[in-house]
C-alpha cells in the first residue's frame, strides 16, 4: 500500500515537471515573438487572384493551408469518438422537459440560425465567415434544440447519424486524393476549379461541424435502433 502511494506521488510529481516545462516553453516562445513581423500577408495577396476565392482568410484556410483545416476537422471527429467511448447519454439529459419560453424560444430561433448559418457559408468567399462559422451556427440550434427537449430518434442516430458526422472530413480528403490522382500535390486546386472545389468542401463541413459540436453537447452516444 505504501510502495503504490509513493508511485503515485513520483508519477504526480513528474506529470507536474514535465507540464511545467511545456507552459515555460510556450511561454518563452511568446515572449522571444519579434513585435513586428513581416508575415506572408504580400504572398497571399499576390496569390489571391488563383486560390478561388476573394477573401484571404478563406483561402489561407481552404487552399493554401488547407491540410491544416483538414487535420482540425479530424481533431474534431476523435474528440467525438473519445466521448461516444465513455457510453450513452447520461440519465439525467435523457429527459428534461421544457418549459413555454424556451420553446417558443427554439421555435423562433433555430430556423433563424440555420438561415445565418447558410449566409455565414456563401459569404465566406469574399467576407468574413465560413465553414467553421457557419458550423459554429448550426451547433447553437442544434444545442437549442437539445435544450428544449428534442432528442434524434433512435432511426437516425445510427448509420444516418455517423454518414453526416464523417461527411465533411471524408469529402476533405476524397477531393486531396482525386488532385493526387490528377497528378497534382495534395489539396493543390487548379485555379479555374478552386472556388467550387472550396465551396463544396465547405457546404459539407459546415453540416459535420454542426452536428459534431451538438452532439459533443449531448454528452453520450445516442441510443440506435436495435437490428430485427
Amino acid at each position: 500500500m505504501i510502495e503504490k502511494t509513493k508511485q503515485k506521488t513520483l508519477f504526480r510529481l513528474v506529470l507536474i515537471m514535465l507540464l511545467s516545462a511545456l507552459a515555460a516553453g510556450l511561454g518563452y516562445v511568446v515572449l522571444s515573438l519579434p513585435t513586428q513581423a513581416p508575415g506572408l500577408s504580400e504572398q497571399v495577396t499576390a496569390n489571391l487572384v488563383r486560390s478561388g476565392v476573394s477573401n484571404p482568410v478563406t483561402a489561407v484556410l481552404l487552399n493554401f493551408r488547407g491540410y491544416d483545416t483538414l487535420l482540425e476537422m479530424g481533431v474534431l471527429l476523435l474528440a467525438l469518438v473519445g466521448v461516444w467511448s465513455l457510453g450513452g447519454i447520461p440519465e439525467q439529459r435523457k429527459s428534461s422537459p421544457p418549459g413555454p419560453v424556451l420553446d417558443m424560444l427554439a421555435r423562433l430561433l433555430v430556423p433563424l440560425l440555420i438561415l445565418v448559418a447558410g449566409y455565414l457559408l456563401w459569404v465566406g468567399a469574399y467576407a468574413p465567415g465560413g465553414a467553421f462559422q457557419a458550423g459554429a451556427v448550426l451547433a447553437a440550434a442544434g444545442v437549442l434544440l437539445l435544450l428544449a427537449g428534442w432528442r434524434p430518434g433512435t432511426r437516425f442516430s445510427g448509420l444516418p447519424l455517423r454518414i453526416a458526422l464523417v461527411t465533411g472530413l471524408g469529402i476533405f480528403v476524397a477531393v486531396g486524393m482525386a488532385l493526387i490522382l490528377l497528378e497534382r500535390r495534395l489539396l493543390e486546386y487548379s485555379p479555374s476549379f478552386a472556388g467550387a472545389l472550396i465551396l463544396l468542401i465547405e457546404v459539407a463541413a459546415s453540416l459535420s461541424i454542426g452536428i459534431t459540436l451538438a452532439a459533443l453537447f449531448l454528452g453520450g452516444r445516442p441510443e440506435v435502433e436495435p437490428r430485427r
